[in-house]
This record gives C-alpha cells, structure tokens and sequence, in this order.
C-alpha cells in the first residue's frame, strides 16, 4: 500500500502551516493531564447518553464511541474547495433523483443502465411521476470524503436516505471546548453550533403549505434504535417535536399529530426510519413503526418527507460510480470532487480484473454499510480472499471494487501518546427550497486501530472534533 499523506508532518518532518499552534501546544502538555482530560471527555458522553447499538451482534449492548481529544485541522481555502464540490454534488443527486422518476432522460441517454435502476432494491415504483415540494429530494446528505495528499480530496460514499452521525459533530465541538479552552484561544475556529438553526430553516422551508408557520417533527422508530440518542438529540436542538408513528394519524389525506391541546397538523416530517416502514398500507403490512395512509398524504402534496421517499436509488455503491457522468449529464460541469476509482463486478471485463487482483483491492457489497461485507485485500490472509472469490463469482452484481486508498493520517491520542491514525469526513450538506447550506467540518471518523482503513464506529473506530481555520 502507498505511504500514507500526514496532514499534520511534510515528509520531511516539518509541521505543516495549520498545525503549527496545534503541535507546540501538544508539545507543552505533559502526557498525564492529556490522559487526564482523554478520561474525562469520555466520563462526559457517558454520563449525557451518548452510545450506540449493533445490530446483528448476540447480547448487543450499548457502546461508546471512542473520542479522540486532538483535532484535525482543515484551512479555509481546503474547506472552500470541499464546499463547492460537496454543492455540486448534491445538486446533481437531486436532479438525478427527480429524473429517475420522471423523465428518465439519464436512461434514455445511455448514461446509467437500467437494470441498474429497476433491479435495485431501494427503487420505489410508488414514486413514479411524484412531484416533491420544491423538487428537492436529498434535503440532508452526508457525503464521505477521503483525502490522500495536499491537494487532493476523493468522495468515499453518498449517503442520501437518513444519514446519520451529526450529533456527534456537535457534541464533540461541545466537549472540546469545555475541555479545551486555551486551545481555542489560540486557533481562529469557525463555529458548527448553527446546525441546528440551519437544519430548522431548511425544514421550514420546505413547508408544502405557504403563509403558515410549518409544524416540523421527527419521526423515530422509537428508543431501541441505535441512533435513537441522535434522533433525541436533534429534536431538543431544533425545538420541534419528538415522535413515533403511533403519535401521528392521517385524516383526509392530512397527518395530525396526536397532542395534549386535541390534533395538530405537521407540515415537514424529518423521519429518521426507512422506506419499508413508513406506511403499513403501502410498504411492509407488518410494520408498526410508520402512520398508516401516510404516503397518500405524501402523494396529495400535504406533507414534507425529509429525505424524500426513494432516495436510496441514488446511494448505492454501483450508481455512485456514474456520479461524475450525472454530474456531467444534469449539469454540464467537472466534477470537483472526484470519485474513487471503481471496478463495477456486474460487468465482465471488470470482474475479469478485480479476481486477478483481489489481494490489492478493498471489495464491497454494493448496498453494504457499516464496514461490514467488504475485503481489504491488502489486509487479508489467503483463506479470507479465496471465500471472498466465491462469493464474488457466485453474485458478481453484487459488488464494486476499489483501489486500496492510502487515507491521509491525522495525530490521534494513543496509550503510548500521539500517533498518526487513518481518518476519513463525513461533511452534513442541507438542501432547502431557499439555498443549501454546509456548516463548516463535519464528522472525522479516525481508524484507532494502528493500521486499519476502516474507520465505522461498529467496527471500532473513533471520532474527533474538525477544525476549520475561519482565517
């Protein structure tokens, strides 16, 4: 595998320009009091309830997190340059999206296959010829970058259904400065604590109903998700209530909310549960979580669903290797943030290719998540490639594969001290019917273990504070 890009050393050992401050103020603390303030911040999301759940694991029980208390630093140019590509691409996913059950020129043109359309999963027919509020469908997007040297920034994943991971953005700003204020003192740091403004306007704005002050709530499959803390956590932060599907009902095509003052009507739901569970008379029959004739109040224009309904369509990992050709195609443009490049396996030449060279590539299921159902090549021994090899060529359509990234480092705190940890971004792009709005940072995912690519919390990985230089 290449040398990994340090994003805080120059190879030859020089400390880059932004974290200059950074690494004479970690040169000055002794090692006890950073342990010290490790221990704390992790006292602190365990006492405020800040864990997670994995599904699929016997005896599952509630993790946290790790946090890393150094933070990674981006500077306001790199920053500008992540924000014009993020835009772009979104804008390009909403107009894919809205295609796609619409005109289906990107088909008709050849661009996208498809099959590839048809014979996915998270196409919903029910959304054939239905005209969302605003057109806008992704109205938030988490969108992973990956960077491998100064100049360059790769987009890992689209993650346009229900993106999670915000309130640990928040949080871990919320820590660090509490923690960390001499720090600050020293940095000009732009701030992220305007989430949740920024999210509450792009809700409101997509309101179906003008000259109203919109009713928002979000929509939780209840307290034994694994993001039900987030879920909590957004509501308090916006102000807007916090409900299940059985606090809502639908009456003439109109959702109310169940309350103490008799039915109140709800304008924007911000439903943090999938497609399949959202409306028992139109998807699963046996889900209990969604509000029954939810969609016919969707379909009739009197409800906002955030994100729209079908969104995963364009999230997969086979349609996000055409994204720089949607980009192209919708809006005549370079993409500014590249893709990674992708072997597609449902086609033979590129199935061809990624079994001749599996112990090279990082292989992944093409709707997988979480970390899970992939290969790193480089990182496996024979008999984890061979068992690898029959499922590819038993379900080629399946998968993707990639080039094995050398994800930048950033200095992560360690038992034996500071190290260099592989990281990757996770950048929240907003979408409302006024303008798209991006906070700047995000959340850092950091890889804690010495080596590792893979940086999903389920698979151990860690999260810090991103700093961007407001100067």
């Amino acid at each position: 595998m290449p040398h990994a890009f340090d994003e805080m050393s120059s190879t030859d050992g020089s400390v880059r320009p932004a974290y200059e401050t950074l690494q004479r103020w970690l040169s000055s603390v002794p090692q006890d009091v950073l342990d010290h303030r490790r221990k704390e911040a992790e006292f602190i999301f365990r006492r405020i309830g800040i864990t997670f759940a994995v599904y699929g694991e016997q005896n599952a029980q509630e993790r946290l997190i790790p946090f890393d208390i150094v933070p990674r630093i981006l500077t306001k140019d790199e920053w500008g340059r992540l924000s014009r590509g993020l835009e772009q691409r979104v804008k390009a996913l909403n107009l894919y999206i809205r295609d796609i059950y619409t005109k289906r020129e990107i088909l008709k043109a050849g661009v996208v296959p498809e099959n590839l359309v048809y014979q996915n999963p998270a196409f919903r027919p029910e959304m054939n010829g239905q005209r969302v509020p605003h057109d806008i469908y992704v109205h938030i997007a988490g969108i992973d970058i990956v960077r491998t040297d100064p100049d360059t920034f790769y987009v890992l994943e689209d993650n346009a259904r229900t993106p999670s991971g915000v309130s640990y953005m928040l949080e871990n700003r919320e820590i660090m400065l509490r923690l960390f204020p001499e720090l600050f003192s020293m940095h000009k740091v732009a701030p992220v604590d305007k989430y949740g403004d920024d999210l509450l306007a792009t809700l409101r704005s997509l309101s179906p109903r003008g000259g109203h002050e919109p009713n928002v709530a979000i929509l939780t499959p209840g307290i034994y998700n694994s993001a039900y803390y987030e879920h909590s956590f957004l509501a308090d932060k916006l102000g807007v209530d916090l409900v299940e599907g059985r606090d809502l009902f639908v009456k003439d095509a109109v959702v109310y909310m169940r309350t103490t003052e008799g039915p109140k009507r709800v304008d924007v739901i911000y439903r943090r549960l999938d497609d399949d569970f959202l409306d028992p008379l139109v998807f699963r029959r046996d889900s209990v979580l969604g509000v029954p004739g939810l969609m016919s109040a969707y379909q009739a224009g009197n409800v906002t669903l955030t994100n729209a309904v079908g969104t995963g369509v364009a999230d997969d990992k086979a349609v996000y290797s055409y994204m720089p050709d949607i980009i192209r195609f919708y809006l005549g443009e370079e993409p500014l943030l590249p893709n990674v490049p992708t072997w597609r396996c449902r086609e033979p030449d590129h199935l061809k290719y990624v079994l001749d060279h599996l112990p090279e590539l990082v292989v992944k299921e093409v709707h997988g998540s979480g970390g899970y159902g992939m290969l790193v090549g480089p990182a496996s021994d024979k008999a984890q490639i061979e068992k690898f090899r029959a499922k590819l060529v038993a379900d080629p359509a399946n998968f993707i594969a990639q080039p094995t990234l050398a994800l930048s480092t950033c200095p992560t705190m360690v038992e034996k001290g500071v190290a260099p940890r592989h990281v990757d971004l996770r950048p929240f792009i907003l979408s409302g019917s006024d303008k798209v709005r991006i906070v700047p940072g995000g959340l850092t995912r950091v890889a804690m273990k010495e080596g590792s690519l893979v940086v999903n919390s389920s698979q151990g990985g860690g999260t810090k504070d991103t700093w961007v230089l407001d100067a």
